[in-house]
């Protein structure tokens, strides 16, 4: 508390409740009913329909007000009961989910599905640890409304022969004629969280077991040799037309999945995978020095290679990657998690933003854009959380302070362009509310309920709040399944995939971890070391 004085702290917390309320109150103002707000011209955005290939765009705006829906529970975290029920009404009385829009199953399932659990959760929860959330004559809407959204998603699991999803659906019309047989990793996997809430607060096996069958067949397809998944597949054929495997865009949440699938649920499958998973990172996406803080060599670093030979396939990191401490600290893998936030941290510190993708070996940005992303933000609250040490504050207060002065402009925050001309783009992503506001607000406030009301709480990857109870530990269907998987009386058929044996990987291997030249050949550590003792020195 010396390090941060709680007078600071609550003026940062302050900041990041303001931060939240000029977002969404513009968003109210000036796009609402629109998925969007573009910041700079103070206008609503939706989807694209002048250009179906603007997928950008298209795969994420279903026009049906996403802003809005995707900050409900931020609204109940941040006590604001009033607003929270103003919105909740909002979207049970204008939103709807027939809508001639193709969307990503993935994104719809995250931003929209997700939230829609949450809130009802929210509602629902007998304690009210958030205050006074409840809905008069609540009828369960937003349950219904996230059933009727998961059932148009469904097509997208019908007509693929490896049980891995099409990417997109028509929500009125369901897969497209001209659909993409190509899938991202991370798009098909990462869908068991919310579909398996779903099914068990409704009793309906069927939205788990199509996730759940999605994780088996991409798992199922990982190499015999190294254990690791490419990150584009044919749906179809089960050929991976991308091979490339890291811990960003295209793989991350997938992993990400298999443990909070595990820690919501319970089934020792989800838990057996990750591990494995996480024993072929750690030999073949791990380079530098063994320990975090001593030894030789460089501090650790994840990197891109072929998912077959585990070899080096580029020498870029991505922005989404700085989610990976925060899912080591849930593992308790907190050392290796101290020493990789620290490098996210420095390249921030460098440019006050985080770029889309950074080369660590010419040490200069790839890609130079940063659209408000939260994943450095989740695993600075996360490591705080692990660890309470205060320097986890004064990050927090750094990203807080670099978005006030860069991304702030006349009806929100706007995207970044450049990370070094902070040139910027009219866009207000969604997740800065759902997520990046959340984290920042959540680090700051020590006492609020998260924290404090003895209820466990686990957050989806998009930053939406879960109750981690027994009730989702519990199989409703059970009963009705026979041990070969039919049931029982005029129940209809569903099959009912059994546990199968995991392969066991071969992890002797330990060379890829050891730092080679042409691999990466850059004093990072004096980066590393220089940016961080400006801090508090925790490393």
């Amino acid at each position: 508390s010396g390090a941060f004085p709680p007078q600071l702290r609550a003026q940062m917390r302050d900041l990041a409740r303001g931060m939240f309320v000029f977002g969404y109150d513009n968003y109210m103002a000036h796009a609402f009913p629109q998925d969007e707000l573009n910041p700079i011209y103070c206008r609503g955005r939706g989807p694209d329909r002048g250009d179906p290939s603007n997928l950008n765009i298209n795969d994420v705006l279903g026009n049906y007000s996403l802003t809005l829906v995707d900050a409900l529970d931020t609204l109940a975290i941040m006590g604001n009961s009033s607003e929270f029920q103003k919105a909740v009404k909002l979207v049970i009385n204008t939103v709807s989910f027939d809508k001639d829009s193709t969307v990503q199953v993935f994104e719809a399932t995250i931003r929209v599905l997700g939230s829609l659990l949450s809130a009802h959760r929210i509602i629902t929860d007998s304690k009210q640890p958030f205050g006074d959330m409840t809905i008069e004559d609540y009828d369960n809407e937003l349950l219904y409304m996230a059933h009727d959204l998961a059932v148009r998603l469904l097509p997208a699991f019908e007509n693929t022969k490896t049980g891995i999803p099409y990417p997109r659906v028509n929500l009125k019309t369901g897969v497209p004629p001209d659909s993409n047989n190509e899938t991202c990793t991370a798009g098909a996997g990462s869908l068991l969280v919310e579909f398996g809430i779903l099914s068990r607060l409704l009793g309906d096996s069927t939205f788990e077991w199509v996730a759940r069958r999605a994780v088996k067949a991409l798992w199922n397809l990982r190499s015999n040799d190294t254990g690791l998944l490419g990150n584009v597949v044919n749906i179809q054929t089960g050929h991976w037309v991308g091979k490339q495997s890291g811990l960003g865009a295209g793989l991350d949440s997938f992993y990400e999945y298999l443990l909070k699938s595990y820690i919501l649920f319970g089934e020792k499958e989800d838990l057996e995978m990750f591990n494995a998973a996480y024993q072929s990172i750690q030999s073949y996406l791990r380079r530098g020095r063994e320990a975090c803080n001593e030894g030789e060599g460089d501090p650790p670093l994840y990197v891109n290679v072929n998912m077959f030979s585990g070899q080096l396939m580029n020498t870029w990191i991505d922005s989404l990657q700085a989610f990976f401490p925060g899912l080591q600290v849930l593992i308790g893998d907190v050392e290796d998690a101290i020493c990789l936030h620290a490098f996210y941290y420095a390249i921030w510190k460098r440019y006050g933003a985080l770029p889309e993708r950074y080369n660590w070996q010419l040490q200069a940005p790839d890609v130079l854009f940063y659209p408000l992303r939260p994943e450095l933000v989740e695993s600075t609250y996360l490591l705080y959380q692990a660890t309470k040490n205060p320097f986890y504050l004064h990050v927090g207060m750094d990203i807080l302070q670099s978005l006030e002065k860069y991304t702030k402009v006349k009806c929100g925050y706007a995207t970044l362009h450049h990370v070094i001309d902070k040139s910027k783009e009219d866009r207000m992503e969604s997740f800065f509310l759902s997520e990046t506001c959340k984290y920042l607000y959540l680090l700051f406030d020590e006492e609020n309920p998260v924290h404090k009301s003895g209820t466990r709480y686990m957050f989806t990857t998009e930053g939406h709040i879960i109750s981690v109870d027994k009730r989702l530990r519990e199989l409703p269907w059970k009963e009705f399944f026979s041990e070969d998987g039919e049931r029982d009386q005029e129940e209809k058929f569903v099959h009912r995939p059994k546990s199968q044996e995991l392969r066991v990987i071969n992890s002797s291997s330990n060379c890829n971890r050891v730092p080679d030249e042409r691999r990466y050949s850059l004093p990072l550590k004096s980066i590393y070391m220089r940016q961080i003792d400006q801090m508090v020195g925790l490393i």
